[in-house]
């Protein structure tokens, strides 16, 4: 069973005995944010991440989901991508595609992944443009307290080093303030070029969820959840702070073994 708590100012924790109660837990809370974005305007617009949140949303492919959830009002996107060819095995785009969207009714022209064909600056310039007509129409809502953009869901994992999409541990990304989309050539993690959303859009979003599960990310948890000194470094994921929108972590107790 699920031990769920909150901590000063860092949102709601989940913590899990086992990978299979969290991949419950993380698609029941998928679908109740996707009832109810459909229900207030008509659209659920998702932005995924990389690494083990596909695998652990797997229950999503599977009854009741299946015949439960409005496929057809899903529009995805990605938080962070590789700037890698489609088919290429360091893909985000693929990773879903392969283990999530090809299992799901999900509309094909309402899966937005960025233009491999460009490099890293040419396709975040381009992803934030076609955001930002989806902002216009209001598939994707805007945020009360900024121009930004307010994704009904971003899910983020997080590193052992804690970074949250591609937003690494003092990197100049961290600062970018205008811009919703930018990009990176220098990863610390391969491949080095990537396209992330900015923190000022994580944090205007109506929900982020954040999944970490295994013990080689316990520090990382401590350090982005937990009550820490400020002496403390400030990690990209203790960065998520959302303006208006609720946070919510999902973790393994491996991962929470030192909160």
């Amino acid at each position: 069973m699920a031990h769920m708590g909150s901590s000063k100012n860092r949102g709601e924790v989940r913590i899990h005995e086992s990978l299979d109660e969290l991949s419950t837990d993380l698609a029941d809370y998928i679908a109740e944010l996707s009832e109810a974005s459909v229900k207030e305007r008509g659209f659920f617009a998702i932005a995924l991440s990389g690494g083990s949140i596909i695998s652990l949303m797997r229950n999503l492919c599977g009854a009741p989901y299946s015949k439960t959830v409005d496929w057809s009002k899903w529009y995805i996107f990605w938080a962070d991508e590789r700037v890698v060819a489609k088919n290429h095995v360091d893909s985000n785009y693929k990773l879903a595609k392969d283990h999530l969207l090809s299992k799901l009714p999900i509309v094909p022209s309402h899966v937005h992944s960025i233009n491999d064909s460009l490099t890293a600056e040419e396709a975040a310039n381009e992803y934030e443009f076609v955001i930002r007509q989806l902002v216009r129409t209001r598939v994707v809502s805007v945020s009360e307290v900024s121009d930004c953009p307010k994704f009904d869901l971003i899910l983020l994992g997080m590193g052992p080093d804690g970074h949250v999409a591609s937003l690494f541990p003092n990197h100049s990304a961290l600062e970018e303030k205008n811009e919703w989309v930018t990009f990176i050539t220098t990863s610390p993690k391969p491949p080095p070029e990537r396209i992330t959303f900015t923190l000022p859009v994580i944090n205007s979003a109506a929900n982020v969820a954040v999944v970490v599960t295994g013990g080689g990310k316990a520090e990382a948890s401590q350090l982005a959840i937990g009550d820490v000194g400020p002496q403390c470094p400030v990690l990209p994921a203790r960065m998520i702070e959302p303006t208006v929108g609720k946070l919510v972590w999902f973790l393994d107790n491996q991962a929470a073994s030192k909160l």
